[in-house]
């Protein structure tokens, strides 16, 4: 059980990329997973069976059988996971603060017309 007021553990990259694939449709086989992400990042089947085992030992994953098979399904939203290290990110490197993040993207030059727009338009509606 995770000690962190039962908020899975840290997920890794190559992790995220199986929790991306489960995240997109499930449940899913590990062979289905593999369909999903072996190609792209020249994985294995054995390597995308032990990172769903590592996403079930972190709660992350659940697993249900299936036959001889298993099907896995996240058990972490989404939504939960990009807002929990949004917050990591901006409390790490930003000292807390958004603002800073998105001069440095501008100062990157990393923000497009279209995020503008987006980021002009989310502020106007917290405005309201």
């Amino acid at each position: 059980m995770p000690a962190n007021n039962d908020k899975p553990e840290r997920i890794s990259e190559a992790e995220h990329a199986v929790m991306e694939a489960l995240w997109q449709r499930s449940p899913l086989t590990a062979s289905e997973v593999c369909d999903e992400v072996c190609d792209t990042r020249e994985w294995s089947l054995a390597t995308v069976k032990t990172l769903l085992s590592r996403l079930v030992s972190k709660q992350a994953v659940s697993t249900k059988p299936d036959g001889r098979r298993f099907l896995y399904s996240p058990l972490l939203e989404r939504t939960e996971y990009t807002g929990s290290e949004s917050r990591r990110l901006v409390d790490r490197l930003f000292g807390g603060r958004a603002a800073p993040l998105f001069a440095q993207l501008a100062e990157a030059e990393a923000l497009t017309e279209d995020d503008l727009s987006e980021m002009e338009a989310l502020l106007r509606e917290l405005r309201k």
